[in-house]
């Protein structure tokens, strides 16, 4: 008779991984490790998912969508351009995992954020200009702005966060909630008031 499948399993295998990850950083977790920390098979581990990477990978889009989730509550649904940054500082602080990938800490992600080329993060700057589109056809940021040159402004400066501490820094979650925000007063300048 086959065993019963474990309740949750995928969400209580992110949640070992991402304590282990903090605790040890990922070099160092093992698949093994991290079935021992959910409490199932190690076997189990690979009917979820195909390895460690993949595991690293689910826990960052696990933590942008917890970001996501805190800044549309904060919010709402029509966030001003400065305050949605201002948001993004406030939940980005919050997040332990989401602040090792921005302040570049190879301690405990090492290099795999620089190594991901599956296209999401031009998806997420199509949205950023949608997103600013939608702000200028409703008046809430000036109009002679061109949309497409603000988006990519302001998503450079935020990629740049994700190198700046290993290039600049160190820094610390602080610091980086600084810079954030001041991201979002920059925006001030293309708000209609």
């Amino acid at each position: 008779m086959p065993r019963p499948r474990v309740p949750d399993r995928r969400e209580r295998i992110l949640d070992a991984a991402e304590r282990l990850v903090l605790a040890q950083g990922f070099d160092t977790v093992s698949v093994a490790s991290i079935a021992d920390g959910a409490g199932i098979a190690k076997g189990a581990v690979y009917l979820e998912f195909s390895g460690k990477r993949e595991i690293l990978d689910a826990l960052l889009q696990r933590g942008t969508a917890r970001m996501n989730d805190r800044v549309s509550r904060e919010l709402g649904d029509r966030p001003r351009l400065s305050s949605a940054y201002r948001a993004s500082a406030r939940a980005l602080s919050a997040d332990a995992l989401m602040t090792a990938a921005f302040l570049d800490d190879r301690g405990i992600l090492g290099a795999h954020v620089a190594e991901i080329t599956d296209g999401r993060y031009r998806d997420r700057q199509r949205r950023v200009i949608d997103w600013l589109h939608g702000l200028q056809r409703r008046g809430e940021i000036v109009a002679d702005v061109d949309v497409e040159a603000l988006a990519l402004a302001l998503s450079s400066a935020s990629i740049g966060l994700l190198s700046a501490a290993r290039l600049l820094g160190p820094f610390d979650s602080a610091q980086l909630e600084r810079a954030i925000d001041t991201i979002g007063r920059m925006a001030e300048t293309f708000e209609r008031t």
